[in-house]
């Protein structure tokens, strides 16, 4: 028989979201407040895979019209050009700023869509109970939570093109109508990947665990 290691929430142990301190609360129903910085301790996230999947949904929809609808219009005195955020990468790379060209299509297409595809991979995980790669699976969400600080960089990176572009004599630059789609993209896949508590993937462990045990 063999002995399935006792995680904190079996011992009666909680840990806190915000400082990770770990404590022992008063009452099971109502952990109360984390006594070093003060923040409400939960067992789990309330709803976190529905929270999650209805954050990623979202964003998976978004995700389409923010690629295919124009994100800037280029406008000089005799033309007015739309571009979405392929066809200025293909701009980019065309006109020689192939580095810029790189970088736009990392943090505005490649980030955003390998966020959803990771969490829509731990999601189906936690649903199916799957106990494999649990340890991998964990790396990949810190993964994602750390690229999640970053996410700003998107937009960081499309208002320096526009600025780019601004500097040239005669020119002027308006948002599309793909941009507010962009931006719901970014911040639903920030709010997904905070509500996704990773701790689910290790509770199918433990249960698995003492079922064969």
């Amino acid at each position: 028989m063999s002995e399935a290691a006792l995680t904190a929430a079996h011992a009666g142990l909680i840990s806190c979201q915000i400082c990770r301190l770990l404590v022992r609360p008063a009452r099971a129903d109502q952990p109360g407040h984390c006594p070093r910085c003060g923040a409400n301790l939960t067992w789990r996230r309330p709803n976190s895979v529905q929270r999650t999947w209805a954050f990623v949904i979202a964003a998976a929809i978004c995700y389409i019209p923010a690629n295919l609808l124009p994100v800037m219009t280029t406008n000089t005195l005799v033309s007015s050009e739309p571009d979405t955020i392929i066809s200025g990468v293909i701009y980019l790379y065309n006109t020689g700023s192939w580095p810029l060209a790189l970088i736009v299509l990392i943090a505005s297409v490649m980030i955003p869509l390998g966020k959803l595809v990771a969490l829509v991979y731990l999601l189906i995980a936690v649903r199916r109970r799957s106990v494999a790669n649990n340890r991998e699976r964990t790396h990949l969400y810190r993964i994602i939570d750390l690229i999640g600080r970053w996410s700003m960089l998107d937009v960081f990176v499309d208002t320096f093109v526009v600025a780019l572009v601004q500097l040239q004599p005669l020119m002027s630059v308006e948002p599309g109508p793909g941009v507010p789609f962009f931006m719901a993209v970014v911040i639903l896949t920030m709010l997904a990947a905070q509500s996704f508590d990773p701790r689910l993937l290790w509770d199918s462990h433990h249960q698995q665990r003492f079922a064969h045990g």
